[in-house]
């Protein structure tokens, strides 16, 4: 299992690639948009860059880990030999099973199909191959290069030699690997969307305001960083499309989107990647606290 494809060049797409590439394993990126593809490759270089500046590389592993890696714009060329498919396209369940119908198609019959899926039943993907054995969620952490955690989900028919494989896999990659089952939002996203969606309540209901609610986590709870902010850098979409799958899984009001994130995503405000969410991040200015003008 030399060869690995990565589908989507988006920031957890070219952060697979680039672990896959460091580790030595030779990697096709696989985009729609040749310009996703070009801007993964500046990222990952970029990160390479500043792993080179603080002594945790060299040049010549940068030079090796950026050759380990071809893209592409065909799926097929891009997936016909590879041993393990890594699904790291965006969080619509739609375009994910229509992409592992096809990829059932074009790979090879010992080829295990595995998704970054943050939430979409594995099982429910599984279904619509003939390999649903060989089906398995492989969720990482954001940034891929530098998080230790991979949640690895069993589908209901996923076999132990699968398991067993992207288990193994997972360690030589030097992360720690988790297996959990396939219910709504697994475990990490489970206990961590919920928790973003009180913060949002929070704000919503006028009971802090944006820095203060961050700071009381990061400083009275250790947070690293305040669940608004890290809501902005997951993507406030994505929040969004989480919640939602944990809301239609488990029917409890727990799990229901505050309207004050419904009415960010609607607005186009979804954090980091548009510029704007609970903090502003245009042009080179630092996060500042957007107006109030959704909380109404």
């Amino acid at each position: 299992m030399k060869n690995i494809a990565v589908i989507g060049a988006g920031t957890m797409g070219n952060g697979i690639a680039h672990t896959f590439a460091q580790f030595g394993y030779k990697v096709s990126l696989i985009d729609t948009s040749q310009n996703n593809l070009d801007r993964g490759l500046a990222t990952i270089t970029k990160n390479l860059d500043r792993m080179v500046a603080k002594d945790k590389i060299t040049e010549a592993q940068k030079k090796e880990t950026l050759d380990n890696i071809n893209t592409y714009t065909d799926l097929e060329k891009g997936a016909e030999y590879a041993g393990l498919v890594v699904e790291a396209s965006t969080e619509n369940e739609k375009i994910k099973l229509d992409l592992f119908r096809n990829l059932d198609k074009i790979c090879p019959e010992d080829t295990i199909l595995a998704t970054n899926t943050s939430s979409i039943p594995i099982t429910k993907i599984a279904a619509v191959t003939r390999r649903p054995e060989q089906v398995i969620g492989m969720h990482f952490m954001n940034p891929v290069p530098i998080m230790k955690l991979v949640e690895v989900i069993r589908g209901y028919n996923t076999s132990d030699e699968t398991t067993n494989t992207i288990l193994e896999l997972s360690k030589n990659l030097k992360k720690t690997p988790t297996e959990v089952n396939d219910y709504p939002g697994f475990v990490a996203n489970r206990i961590l969307m919920p928790m973003i969606n009180e913060a949002i309540e929070t704000l919503y209901n006028n009971v802090a305001g944006v820095e203060e609610i961050d700071t009381v986590m990061k400083l009275g709870m250790a947070h690293p960083m305040g669940p608004l902010q890290l809501a902005d850098f997951i993507g406030l979409d994505v929040c969004h499309s989480i919640l939602e799958v944990m809301y239609e899984g488990f029917k409890k009001p727990k799990y229901a989107p505050c309207p004050l994130l419904v009415n960010m995503v609607r607005a186009g405000k979804l954090g980091v990647k548009s510029g704007e969410g609970f903090y502003d991040y245009s042009e080179s200015r630092k996060a500042e606290k957007v107006s109030a003008q959704f909380t109404s």
